[in-house]
């Protein structure tokens, strides 16, 4: 198995470094498209979560419809790379980088008129034709036509004045901001909107995107209406699907591993000692006493992985997490399976949000396996 330090290369290797396994990335992948393939839905491969790490991302070339990141210049470096795959911008634009836009990305999802028609003249100015999809906000409460009357007449302005882009199709967001399960019913009034709008231009639209890796549990459980015909993956593919309490023996969820070394070992109290006041981010904090016990900490903290320590999970599930500051992350070794001594290498599965800020940072390293 080769390994490979991408993008944070120095003369040595140190820790804290992730490992991504590309083996297992397929696999989730490959098990994914299998299962949407029973609903004649595509998937479009989000590759924000791993920062759109070159390395990574060449995985999903030529298994997914759409490369796919929110950040344009995510996007940039894989188009320097000359895959097959398109690619799809799915954070709705600001005025400022259609230009860009237009020359990186072959697909957009959008939500209003003013930057459509500027993504418009920008396409006309590089000789391009820009696909948009139009988003439709159906309670999520995030991007989208709110007023569906209003994105009707979206579509008809672009199918039948702007010569530079092309309606590819519709598209909502759930889950992300407002919490909104994506039910089959909330999911069958995104297909009347693309029924609608298919009657209004009189013609078939190619695309009706249903969402994320949330959506995915609705088609999972064999409910998808149909006409929804493309989901937009990322955690999914990367991580399973814990986060929504599945644990399915198809897909893993340590495709990433977050390995550390131990700086300190003590046995001390559970319980802070002296007058409390709040923690170094400004936050009352609820600690437990369980009496004495051995503590270890691990030279990484919430400026690596974020907020939510408590999302590591140490693969002996002896181990416990007690906590964490910007540098340190605390642990509970007592039950270990094996005494734990200065030096010791932990590792961890991740959660989405810790990938996404790992992955974001130069002081922890990258190890690509394949």
């Amino acid at each position: 198995m080769a390994n490979k330090t991408n993008r944070r290369n120095s003369s040595y290797l140190t820790y804290p470094y992730i490992v991504c396994n590309l083996n297992k990335l397929r696999d989730n992948l490959a098990a994914l498209t299998k299962r949407c393939q029973i609903y004649n839905v595509s998937i479009v491969g989000v590759i924000k979560g791993f920062n759109g790490i070159a390395e990574i991302a060449k995985v999903y070339d030529g298994k997914v419809d759409f490369i796919a990141s929110s950040r344009l210049e995510q996007l940039n470096v894989i188009k320097e790379l000359n895959l097959q795959t398109p690619l799809m911008c799915i954070r709705i634009s600001m005025p400022s980088e259609v230009d860009e836009l237009v020359r990186i990305c072959q697909i957009s999802l959008q939500s209003d008129p003013s930057v459509i028609k500027l993504i418009n003249e920008a396409a006309k100015k590089q000789g391009l034709i820009h696909k948009i999809v139009l988003m439709a906000d159906i309670g999520d409460l995030r991007e989208g036509f709110w007023n569906k009357d209003h994105l009707f007449e979206e579509a008809l302005k672009i199918e039948n004045e702007y010569d530079n882009l092309y309606l590819a199709g519709v598209g909502t967001n759930l889950g992300c901001y407002g919490s909104i399960v994506a039910t089959p019913e909330k999911l069958q009034e995104l297909v009347d909107i693309k029924d609608e709008i298919e009657k209004r231009i009189n013609r078939k639209i190619d695309i009706v995107s249903g969402g994320g890796s949330s959506s995915l549990l609705t088609l999972l459980d064999k409910k998808i209406p149909e006409g929804i015909n493309e989901l937009r993956l990322g955690e999914s593919v990367l991580m399973g699907l814990g986060t929504w309490g599945l644990d399915l023996d198809y897909l893993h969820d340590d495709v990433f591993e977050l390995w550390t070394q131990v700086v300190e070992v003590e046995t001390k109290p559970s319980f802070p000692v002296g007058q409390r006041g709040v923690d170094a981010f400004g936050n009352v904090v609820e600690y437990e006493d369980i009496g004495i016990h051995t503590r270890a900490i691990v030279s990484i903290g919430k400026l690596d992985y974020g907020n939510d320590p408590f999302a590591l999970k140490a693969f002996d599930k002896n181990i416990k997490v007690l906590g964490a500051s910007s540098d340190h992350t605390i642990l509970d070794v007592t039950n270990a399976k094996e005494p734990t001594k200065v030096g010791d290498i932990i590792k961890f599965k991740i959660s989405y949000s810790n990938l996404i800020y790992l992955t974001n940072t130069n002081t922890v390293r990258l190890i690509v396996r394949d």
